[in-house]
């Protein structure tokens, strides 16, 4: 493995120990796991931002990738059923590891790329959309999965504003799992 491999390896080891302490993480302890020079971390990436940006972005492409395994879960269960069950293990995802999303989510906000988790979300959702409203065109189609994902993404970085102003504890997995069913309904139409 090279050295910027393990300096990757290495730094997704820490934001997995850190968890919510993610930025607490210094160049000084990555370099010390990766057993290589402090200069090495500018050198590949940049900045610590930057390579940890990237850490984030592979982290979660591991679990986008997982979505399109849900099919052998999910044989049997409506199209509707199939969107509930990839929403709330989404959801699921993201609160427990928040940091690690809240990363991901605002970097794609910041820095949209083709590419990019938020993408990689939408293009797992898109065709159990369609098949939940197949009655609608393809456009129509990307601007409610787009809407979904949205909303989906907003509810996680706002979810105390939500308790505020709505009283549901987005932390709460059966409270949560209410709110996803109540906001498919409300984007499909259904």
């Amino acid at each position: 493995m090279d050295n910027k491999e393990v300096i990757i390896q290495a730094t997704i080891a820490l934001i997995h120990e850190k968890g919510e302490k993610m930025n607490e993480i210094t160049v000084r302890d990555i370099c010390k796991r990766a057993n290589v020079g402090l200069g090495l971390v500018n050198y590949h990436f940049g900045n610590k931002e930057k390579l940890i940006e990237l850490c984030v972005e592979r982290m979660v492409n591991g679990i986008v990738d997982h979505f399109h395994s849900i099919r052998e879960k999910t044989e049997g269960l409506s199209p509707f059923e199939k969107l509930e069950y990839l929403g709330n293990m989404t959801l699921t995802f993201l609160f427990e590891h928040y940091a690690v999303s809240k990363t991901s989510i605002l970097t794609d906000m910041n820095m949209p790329k083709e590419d990019d988790n938020t993408h990689r979300t939408f293009r797992a959702y898109l065709p159990l959309v369609a098949a939940c409203r197949q009655d609608w065109d393809e456009m129509m189609v990307e601007r409610k999965t787009f809407c979904l994902i949205a909303a989906m993404q907003q509810a996680f970085l706002r979810y105390k504003v939500i308790f505020q102003t709505q009283g549901i504890d987005l932390m709460n997995p059966e409270e949560r799992k209410i709110f996803h069913t109540q906001i498919l309904h409300d984007i499909l139409e259904v």
